[in-house]
């Protein structure tokens, strides 16, 4: 089966944000926490460091999971009368 040009282009835009979506969750599930420990201030009552690994990462992934979920249904909706017409 032959790849059409508008499939190339809804995989681009879809592989784009899904590496930086990647890059976010990277940078909140391993880098963070491996400077959390330096992160000394309160937040909300309690240490930076633990809020961060009990509850902002939490948050962070449904936040990410959320976007993502939003931008797809809209790149489905603008990609699918192209994808009918071909």
């Amino acid at each position: 089966m032959e790849i059409k040009n508008i499939q190339k282009k809804y995989w681009r835009k879809l592989s784009i944000v899904t590496f930086i979506l990647l890059g976010l969750w990277f940078l909140v599930t391993f880098v963070a926490s491996f400077f959390a420990a330096e992160l000394s201030f309160t937040f909300f009552g309690w240490p930076f460091s633990f809020w961060l690994g009990a509850q902002g990462s939490m948050i962070v992934y449904l936040l990410l999971v959320w976007f993502y979920a939003n931008y797809v249904n809209k790149l489905d909706n603008e990609f699918e009368k192209k994808f009918e017409d071909e």
